[in-house]
């Protein structure tokens, strides 16, 4: 589980703006960038190349939290 704190401080690489965080699929999403970064062994990966693309339907989701 991610840290709270860790999360607040965090921003995405690409974009320096606000990630949420998804649970369940172990991502830290970057609605600005349309990018999620993958968290492995509770260490989130902030790397553009290791993120997947996010789809239109992903991002709407995301942009009305």
């Amino acid at each position: 589980m991610m840290d709270k704190r860790l999360l607040d401080i965090l921003v995405c690489p690409v974009t320096k703006g606000r990630l949420h965080y998804d649970r369940e699929a172990k991502e830290l999403i970057s609605v600005s960038a349309g990018l999620a970064y993958p968290i492995r062994d509770d260490i989130p990966v902030m790397l553009e190349d290791e993120a997947r693309v996010l789809s239109e339907e992903e991002k709407k989701r995301w942009r009305d939290q």
